[in-house]
């Protein structure tokens, strides 16, 4: 089974959207992906917390529950995880410093990596923005998510 971990500031707003969103899709693809699927932030100043509220009522709005609690990167999850995807370029940049090992480096992507439409772009963080700005990321993540799981597919093969 694949595993993939989302990594964002705070683990409130992008990452665990992204998480609901790839299960959400792999669980309606046909066949159905089996996948594991986690989040975390760079920092743990939001431990424990649910995510935004702001971010819910969009998700729900998608018919996405998002229920993950917020936790901070630790170093294990380098061996846990076959991919580990970043919403911007800081927290990319700051996975690769604490990866140790060459393995541990090729695990690490932009969230947008294997997006179509946004290509390498850095998901924004909606936390200080309005509505729109919510449903922005939620609109990157779906079509991230779905090229990922393509690529998944892709790789079965």
């Amino acid at each position: 089974m694949v595993s993939i971990l989302f990594v964002c500031l705070g683990n409130i707003c992008r990452s665990p959207a992204a998480q609901g969103m790839l299960l959400h899709l792999a669980k309606n693809r046909t066949p159905p992906m089996d996948i594991s699927v986690e989040s975390c932030g760079l920092g743990d100043w939001h431990q424990g917390q649910l995510p935004d509220e702001r971010m819910q009522k969009a998700a729900k709005y998608r018919g996405l529950t998002l229920a993950s609690r917020a936790r901070g990167f630790r170093p294990e999850f380098f061996d846990n995880f076959d991919y580990i995807l970043c919403a911007d370029n800081k927290v990319l940049f700051e996975l690769h410093r604490f990866a140790k090992i060459p393995e541990h480096k090729e695990k690490i992507h932009l969230i947008t990596s294997f997006s179509t439409v946004f290509k390498d772009q850095e998901v924004p963080d909606p936390y200080y923005g309005g509505e729109g700005h919510f449903d922005l990321v939620l609109d990157m993540l779906e079509e991230s998510c779905q090229s990922l799981l393509d690529h998944l597919s892709e790789e079965k093969k």
